[in-house]
């Protein structure tokens, strides 16, 4: 398709963006957000006094100070939170006298799928305690509180908004830098989706009608698995500079919890269960950073906070401590610091899981669908 026909659909997503908020205002009450780095608000520098997100230059684009998020200002379930009406979600953890009517943040950076128990006997060391069932068991804790009786938790569940995810990805994480090939990631993938899968039906349970569930970022294009895993074979890497085969791993876990999302809406008619392409959405801003406001196929690559080198990724320097520096303009950039996203960039994303998934949201009809979704990628 030609590049006119592209900056097109360009300019009606972004100009969706600005009508979201006010044509889905309403549409959910509460949100319960549960994950890890891509989505915490605030939870693991609670618990984690040394943590770089404690840092400035974390924060510095719209709150000017470090929140605990893991990017230089809002993420993807900041922006949902916003589009639906509703304030930013507070974190579980480091609240004296909470306000979790509008929704509470489960999600820990860091967090894992798999419990620690399963995840030292696979020769894994856990990042953090914080697995999805300490965050689905939070959220149990929680819930007597938030409602008086069986029947007003049952109508406010069913106002709720749940995300579950992104989660998995740090659960490869340690197994792809001790050297494990695609091949033998691969046989984690499917205990995984079954941490997953068990989260969303024990959610269910509960009362919990519609369901976000986000499958994972190309990581072949993250300038941390870039440096890491740097080769000299031009044919590791795809028109866009990302590193193919970490590309396939990502898109092999995503094709499983589609799959796997896909078994649980015939077990669960009556609940909506979304599947949001993180994958698809995010490679848009790698394959046409420029035609969607960023800079070159070299620039979006590299992470604009961060201690030097060709993707400015350093681990003896990484964003917010001694010798990284950041970037003039991070609404230029895609990567952040080597690991996550750019506010910019994760406000693409938003707007188009927005723009396919929460259009009729204020119907009180369910629609059991598979709202995936595939923009300039399709073209």
């Amino acid at each position: 398709m030609a590049l006119s026909s592209s900056s097109s659909l360009i300019i009606i997503v972004f100009l969706f963006f600005n009508q979201a908020t006010t044509e889905v205002l309403g549409c959910y009450t509460s949100i319960f957000s549960f994950g890890d780095s891509l989505a915490d608000t605030g939870n693991r520098v609670y618990y984690d006094a040394h943590s770089q997100y404690k840092h400035f230059p974390y924060g510095i684009t719209f709150f000017n100070q470090s929140t605990g998020r893991c990017s230089n200002g809002r993420l993807i379930i900041d922006f949902i939170a916003q589009a639906l009406g509703l304030s930013f979600l507070p974190s579980y953890l480091g609240h004296q006298n909470p306000d979790f009517k509008h929704g509470v943040n489960f999600a820990v950076a860091g967090a894992t799928a798999l419990d620690s128990a399963s995840l030292i006997k696979r020769g894994i060391p856990p990042t953090t305690n914080y697995s999805l069932e300490v965050q689905l068991g939070w959220f149990k804790q929680l819930l007597p509180s938030l409602c008086s009786s069986p029947s007003n938790c049952r109508s406010m569940l069913r106002n709720a908004l749940f995300t579950v995810g992104e989660i998995g990805g740090n659960d490869y994480n340690d197994p792809l830098l001790e050297g494990k090939n695609k091949q033998e990631l691969q046989t984690l993938v499917p205990e995984v989706i079954n941490i997953i899968s068990s989260a969303i039906t024990a959610l269910v349970e509960e009362g919990a009608v519609t369901l976000l569930v986000p499958g994972n970022f190309p990581i072949g294009c993250l300038s941390s698995y870039l440096t890491i895993f740097e080769s000299k074979n031009q044919n590791d890497y795809d028109p866009s500079g990302c590193l193919k085969w970490l590309n396939e791993f990502s898109q092999f876990h995503n094709q499983l919890l589609q799959n796997e999302l896909n078994r649980l809406r015939e077990i669960y008619p009556n609940t909506t269960i979304i599947y949001a392409d993180y994958y698809n959405l995010a490679m848009d801003l790698f394959r046409f950073p420029k035609q969607l406001g960023f800079k070159g196929t070299s620039g979006v690559l590299a992470a604009c906070c961060g201690g030097g080198g060709r993707y400015n990724y350093n681990t003896s320097a990484i964003c917010s401590f001694e010798g990284s520096t950041c970037c003039d303009d991070p609404s230029l950039c895609v990567n952040w610091d080597g690991i996550h996203l750019t506010e910019a960039a994760y406000k693409w994303i938003a707007t188009g899981i927005l723009e396919r998934s929460f259009t009729s949201c204020i119907s009180s009809e369910h629609h059991n669908v598979d709202h995936s979704i595939t923009l300039l990628s399709s073209l």
